[in-house]
């Protein structure tokens, strides 16, 4: 491992923990020359399936476009960073475990909405609206009402019924 500070390949480690429920390793490291230190994470890179969009074409999975849709859904909410690690651990642990070559773009689109629901009231509602397309006040509402009955039940806030008006 390089070191970030002065690019020498010389570095030990001092200690090693799982990070992300288990999907990752943390690794505290000390630089031998400068003697810096530096965290590193280490996971296994999987092969990850296909994304089968609305339109029936194909693209690659992306972590990245994943957790961007997420925190643009809670952007402004108080949320923990580890919280949000959490669900995209959890959903990329679904995405894997599907053992198809192909996911669904709106199976991906309900696991962060099940996430969200278990996370932020705000952030699911926002990130409905626009998965769902809501067209109207009266979607929203609905969203809204599900919502609230699933919080008098005590049972978490995840709406399959799908509300929106698709053209």
């Amino acid at each position: 491992m390089h070191c970030p500070y002065c690019s020498t390949e010389d570095t030990k480690v001092i200690d090693s923990r799982l990070a992300n429920d288990g999907g990752e390793v943390r690794r505290r490291r000390e630089c031998l020359n400068c003697h810096e230190r530096f965290t590193t994470y280490e996971r296994i890179e999987l092969p990850f399936p296909s994304v089968k969009k609305n339109d029936g074409s194909l693209v690659d999975f992306s972590e990245a476009k994943l957790r961007t849709g997420i925190m643009r859904a809670l952007e402004k909410r108080p949320v923990e960073i580890d919280d949000i690690d959490a669900a995209v651990t959890r959903i990329l642990n679904k995405v894997l475990a599907s053992n198809d070559h192909e996911v669904a773009s709106k199976e991906i689109g309900e696991w962060v909405i099940e996430e969200l629901a278990l996370i932020d009231d705000v952030a699911y509602v926002r990130f409905a609206s626009v998965y769902r397309r809501f067209q109207d006040l009266d979607a929203f509402q609905r969203e809204l009402d599900l919502l609230k009955r699933k919080r008098k039940n005590n049972k978490p806030s995840i709406s399959i019924v799908n509300n929106s008006k698709r053209s």
